[in-house]
């Protein structure tokens, strides 16, 4: 079966799509040992993706997570209509060289000035999260960083913000209570097994809160992205 990896980038002026994954199982470690120059039978994308409604989106993606976000930062580079912001955390070294961010931003913990670099080039303000002690980063969670950034926020930019995140599953509940606490909009892309990815087998279903009540709803077609607060409810 095929395995479901999100996409980092795409250049359509010069036709390449770009892919972060790491070599885990089986299916990871046949790809990772193609060759350049070989054929691989793929098919996407699939689902449905995140949609921007808000001029400050908060960026926010954990580990395998991270591609997502570095994607929908690219759509949203050059745009004169958002003013976005994102925050990526791992706890094994990043894939990339961080370096010290060129733009600044406040509102944000002195010290952390670490980011990925291709955001800078983008001019997008990024900032790096982790509890492995690395150089330049938050020590702590992603939502820490996030919380303390939106309480740096006056009122009226707090309303301007819609978050979007791409993670582990806890990470995601936790972004989700994040923005409950700030009464703020936001999107989860959720990451589960597929089989099919057409829909035909259900085998990615994830509960959801919808005017009907809860009902299953399958990640491949339904989703990946889902609104936040149908998905992780309050207890």
């Amino acid at each position: 079966m095929r395995r479901p990896i999100s996409i980092m980038r795409v250049s359509k002026t010069d036709g390449w799509v770009d892919f972060l994954y790491k070599r885990l199982g089986e299916g990871t470690t046949l790809l990772a040992n193609r060759e350049p120059g070989e054929r691989i039978s793929m098919f996407g994308p699939i689902g449905k993706p995140f949609s921007v409604q808000r001029t400050r989106p908060l960026l926010i993606g954990g580990g395998v997570g991270m591609p997502p976000m570095i994607f929908l930062a690219q759509t949203l580079a050059g745009s004169d209509a958002f003013q976005p912001l994102v925050i990526l955390g791992s706890e094994v070294p990043f894939p990339f060289q961080p370096r010290p961010s060129k733009i600044l931003m406040p509102a944000m913990p002195e010290g952390v000035i670490g980011c990925m670099p291709l955001m800078d080039d983008w001019a997008i303000p990024s900032r790096l999260a982790s509890q492995r002690g690395f150089s330049g980063c938050f020590q702590g969670y992603v939502t820490d960083l996030a919380r303390h950034w939106l309480q740096g926020l006056d009122q009226q930019r707090r309303s301007e913000v819609e978050i979007f995140s791409c993670g582990p599953h806890p990470m995601l509940e936790a972004v989700a209570r994040l923005a409950e606490e700030f009464d703020l909009p936001c999107q989860v892309s959720l990451e589960e097994f597929m089989a099919c990815g057409v829909g035909g087998c259900a085998g990615c279903v994830v509960p959801v809160e919808t005017a009907a009540g809860q009902q299953m709803k399958r990640v491949c077609v339904d989703g990946p992205v889902f609104d936040a607060h149908k998905v992780f409810t309050a207890d």
